[in-house]
């Protein structure tokens, strides 16, 4: 699975402006819960469809762009959370153990 790591807020308003679907996975790299939910996505990666993108972004080293995904896409700060968005529209949001690839494939 290749994560792209998210890092800048000029990352996210790239991601904000355009057209293509994307994941974001807020980690927590001192958690546990982040850690297994991390696991479990890249256990089943063979289910991604070819071209997605997946962004990793370190809650810990980076927490104002969380703050920031929270405020783009009007989502509860949650950790860890993955969420599928598109624009300005968040398609799909869940965090801690409902967490599963099987089921944020669905809005790819």
């Amino acid at each position: 699975m290749k994560w792209i790591t998210l890092s800048t807020s000029d990352q996210l308003d790239t991601i904000y402006a355009s057209d293509e679907i994307v994941v974001l996975f807020k980690h927590s790299t001192r958690c546990p819960v982040s850690s297994m939910a991390k696991r479990s996505l890249e256990f089943d990666k063979e289910l991604i469809p070819a071209g997605t993108k997946f962004y990793y972004l370190d809650l810990i080293a980076n927490r104002s762009l969380s703050n920031k995904i929270a405020e783009l896409w009007n989502v509860q700060h949650e950790s860890p959370q993955i969420l599928v968005v598109k624009e300005k529209t968040c398609l799909y949001n869940v965090s801690h153990q409902d967490i599963e690839m099987r089921e944020l494939i669905k809005f790819l």
